[in-house]
């Protein structure tokens, strides 16, 4: 099992604003005031944006250095350096909503690196427009949500469903094979913490049986790629991708289970950045600290 950070004593600071000189000294004499001592540290100077990102973690000897005193002491460097920023307990877990259909492979994936402590996230519910995995989320203990979406009531089951959010206080939506497209003033309610997962043959091969069509092309690459959600469909700020070697000899259903498991690799990486705050969105873009 991963070292889990120690509750209370550290923290992670990540950062993006304009490149500019005297930053990381700034942030520097903000942590030296604080009793904080880097145990990680992290930065990129994107000089075509001229914008500058940074991820630190952090610990501290004041037991008075509470996450609000930190808070409260980086905001007059955040305001002179016009700072975009975060600061996070390190060891609080991320509290993670996990939306499905019919295919499990990425749910169970999950489900098992949490029950492992691999992944520091809290489920708080499993929402399907299916009840085929409802057995699996009560195997867990978690709550499962059925909210069923036709043409006619897609408002409404999206409602329900950011009533969860709001309900559980959820941190991130991971589209686990959820096969919704979801509104785009959903997306734009859940800008930034809203991951999918899809395999990576699009544009070439869209809709139904995407690894058949795959096998009758010959492809030789499988693979998947991770990215927030925005309104432009599978258009997202990419987060991770990863491809398998594949040839002749497979056939499509190898293809598939192939491909699904790449993909839950490829999900599980996501989530894991996401949750210890080593992704910075930077435009159409992500920097991601891994």
């Amino acid at each position: 099992m991963p070292r889990r950070p120690n509750p209370g004593r550290e923290f992670v600071l990540t950062l993006s604003c304009p490149d500019q000189a005297g930053l990381v000294h700034a942030v520097s004499g903000f942590l030296v005031e604080h009793s904080g001592n880097i145990l990680e540290s992290q930065q990129f100077d994107d000089r075509l944006q001229g914008r500058f990102f940074m991820r630190v973690h952090f610990d501290v000897s004041d037991p008075q250095a509470s996450l609000e005193h930190l808070r409260a002491g980086f905001t007059p460097v955040a305001e002179a350096f016009r700072i975009s920023w975060q600061l996070c307990e390190a060891a609080a877990p991320t509290r993670t909503l996990i939306m499905v259909s019919k295919y499990g492979h990425c749910l169970n994936d999950l489900l098992f690196r949490k029950s492992t402590g691999a992944l520091n996230i809290d489920i708080p519910a499993i929402v399907s427009n299916h009840r085929d995995f409802e057995p699996l989320a009560r195997s867990h203990g978690i709550p499962f949500h059925h909210i069923p979406v036709t043409p006619q009531t897609k408002a409404d089951a999206e409602a329900e469903l950011l009533e969860l959010v709001q309900r559980f206080e959820v941190d991130l939506v991971v589209l686990a094979r959820y096969m919704q497209i979801l509104s785009d003033d959903l997306c734009k309610r859940l800008d930034g913490r809203a991951i999918n997962i899809h395999h990576s043959f699009l544009p070439s091969f869209k809709g139904a049986r995407p690894y058949l069509q795959a096998h009758q092309r010959g492809v030789k690459l499988v693979g998947a790629t991770a990215h927030y959600v925005t309104p432009d469909l599978d258009e997202g700020p990419i987060i991770e991708q990863d491809v398998v070697r594949v040839d002749h000899s497979h056939d499509p259903d190898e293809l598939v289970t192939i491909g699904q498991d790449v993909e839950a690799r490829v999900l599980a990486r996501a989530v894991q950045w996401h949750s210890e705050n080593r992704i910075l969105l930077n435009g159409h873009h992500t920097v991601v600290f891994r």
